[in-house]
């Protein structure tokens, strides 16, 4: 039996990331991190070749952030088209605003979820878009926001909501999960091969009193890693050339997944997605959890095969060297994409 008719992106294959030497020998270093106050749009060349926006065309940005992605679809669609911005976030939507008027052509910005897409849409007037573009990462303002508690290396109050007028901040939920159930969002939301380890050390320590802060948490896992052993040996940098995930880095990714829903927001957006799409119009997402990745493939390959995708891409598109050493958050993305 044939396989799906899968199709990549014209003029693109995905690139195999190898740190570069100079002459001597010695490995062209990465950036540690993006300096603060500054967001750099992931895969954006790639982005903007899968998504092809064109003059007069609709297209839509589902996590609008800072606008790095959407001020290049705003100018590819031009005056005569038009770009609707959507964030859970609300502080991001002042600044994105302030950077897409620049731009001098049409859009509209929305607080709220993307899985409300369509009627997100509706208040716009519109039922059906021509792009559709998600990128599922954080910006680096939130990271370096010490008091949205998202970050293991900033100590500040345990929040992690994206939305912070609503829901249960992550001290909430660490305070009434059972060790059973965070054992199981760490292994499934953060890949930790730990997971049951530190999920007990988490208990634990909330008997002694209640983890409120980012820096509590990430010196319980720490310490939970190798009593303690852990704090005193682990670098960014182990070796020249390579780079090391901190040891509270996938608790800290599982416990935003699950504060914020996230998984289950990309799930219903993967459902609604077809049914905005014009004939010929095409979807981007870029994800950075293996957990997110295999629901955007399955929905993807699960829409060719039924007839409602015309073409997918069959792997995933990743960053080239350039950009995996420049930008740290392009080392884990991921960009797939659909046509219908």
């Amino acid at each position: 039996m044939n396989g799906p008719n899968v199709a990549q992106v014209p003029n693109f294959t995905r690139t195999t990331v190898r740190p570069r030497r100079f002459h001597n020998g010695d490995r062209i270093r990465g950036q540690r991190s993006t300096p603060s106050g500054q967001h750099r749009a992931v895969l954006l060349r790639e982005v903007l070749a899968a998504g092809a926006p064109q003059p007069g065309e609709t297209a839509v940005d589902c996590t609008v952030g800072w606008a790095g992605h959407a001020i290049e679809l705003l100018r590819a669609v031009g005056p005569e088209g038009r770009l609707i911005g959507i964030d859970f976030d609300a502080d991001n939507l002042p600044r994105a605003r302030e950077r897409l008027e620049a731009v001098g052509f049409p859009f509209h910005l929305h607080h709220g979820n993307f899985a409300g897409l369509p009627a997100i849409l509706a208040v716009d007037g519109l039922s059906a878009v021509d792009l559709v573009l998600a990128d599922l990462g954080m910006s680096s303002m939130q990271v370096d926001d010490p008091e949205r508690g998202f970050s293991y290396a900033r100590d500040g109050p345990l929040d992690m909501r994206m939305d912070r007028s609503r829901g249960r901040p992550a001290a909430e939920v660490l305070a009434t999960i059972s060790e059973k159930e965070l054992a199981q969002a760490l292994h499934d939301l953060g890949d930790e091969p730990q997971a049951e380890a530190i999920a007990a050390a988490i208990v634990a320590a909330r008997r002694q009193g209640p983890i409120l802060r980012t820096g509590e948490l990430a010196r319980v896992v720490m310490e939970s890693a190798s009593t303690g052993k852990k704090e005193a040996i682990w670098r960014l940098h182990p070796t020249a050339g390579r780079w090391n995930l901190h040891p509270a880095a996938r608790t800290f990714q599982a416990l935003r997944l699950l504060v914020n829903r996230e998984l289950a927001n990309l799930e219903q957006l993967l459902r609604v997605l077809p049914t905005v799409l014009r004939p010929g119009g095409r979807a981007a997402i870029i994800s950075f959890h293996s957990g997110e990745d295999r629901l955007v493939k399955a929905a993807f390959r699960d829409g060719l095969r039924g007839g409602i995708y015309s073409r997918v891409s069959p792997e995933p598109i990743r960053a080239g060297w350039e950009e995996y050493s420049s930008n740290p958050r392009s080392r884990s993305a991921k960009l797939r994409w659909a046509k219908r």
